[in-house]
């Protein structure tokens, strides 16, 4: 569930000055409100522009044969783009995509009419950590895209255990999300480099809207660097961790669960 670029800005050093706030109740608002979503929807087309390739890779790293059929989960799905890729490349596969937004899911169920019968929604809230009780283990793979960066660090750690404990042995688990730069001298020579692929990016910085600038705050607040992240994975159990993308902000990372 992502709601905006980050090539709008440096994510830590937005978030150094983000208002401090509830998460849950930010998110909430954003994201289970009619007019977020519909905000949100109408920027669509803008904001994936260049992330297909990178939701492509995302279902390559799968390590399913092309024509398997098997289930893969998608959590905080959204409208399902990350599900479409893996959908599109495996064209036995079904997916479950978990949200807790309904007018999310009542976008995605729009937008995904084509695949219908290969896939359902159900609710999770993963800021609490409520699974729903079909996903309680077994799991071919799971997915996420562009939503764990919404969690704070505590409950991205929880996250991953919780993902482990539900994988089958052998399955993968596969992150694509914007991460936070490990120093300022990283983050400056990232936010030089977005600033010349997109000279207007500087401009709309310093003329955001209230509105705006509240919903970047949220999008940056817990934004993590890479390592502990990848620290995390391997503290839950996963091997095989590794960040198998990464340009600037954005990191395609994860790992697999064991065979025995």
């Amino acid at each position: 569930m992502d709601d905006t670029t980050v090539q709008d800005g440096s994510a830590q050093g937005a978030a150094r000055h983000a208002a401090p706030g509830d998460t849950a109740a930010r998110n909430a608002a954003v994201w289970q409100s009619d007019t977020g979503i519909a905000d949100w929807v109408a920027t669509a087309d803008e904001r994936e522009r260049g992330r297909e390739w990178a939701r492509r890779l995302l279902a390559e790293l799968l390590s399913f044969p092309a024509h398997e059929s098997f289930t893969f989960v998608d959590i905080g799905a959204g409208t399902g783009t990350a599900s479409r890729a893996v959908l599109d490349r495996y064209p036995a596969a079904r997916a479950v995509l978990a949200d807790y937004s309904l007018q999310m899911m009542a976008e995605g169920r729009r937008v995904l009419a084509p695949y219908e019968g290969r896939f359902r929604y159900v609710e999770i809230d993963l800021a609490a950590g409520r699974w729903p009780e079909e996903l309680d283990g077994g799991l071919d793979a799971v997915i996420s895209s562009l939503c764990v960066h919404h969690l704070t660090d505590d409950r991205k750690r929880g996250l991953f255990g919780e993902i482990f404990a539900r994988l089958a042995p052998g399955a993968w688990y596969l992150n694509y999300d914007p991460i936070a730069a490990p120093d300022a001298e990283v983050e400056a020579a990232w936010q030089r480099v977005q600033d010349r692929r997109d000279p207007g990016a500087a401009a709309r910085r310093a003329h955001r809207t209230p509105a705006e600038q509240e919903r970047w705050e949220n999008h940056v607040r817990h934004i993590a660097p890479l390592g502990p992240q990848l620290d995390a994975l391997r503290a839950a159990g996963f091997e095989a961790v590794d960040a198998y993308w990464k340009e600037l902000d954005h990191a395609i990372f994860g790992g697999r669960r064991p065979a025995s």
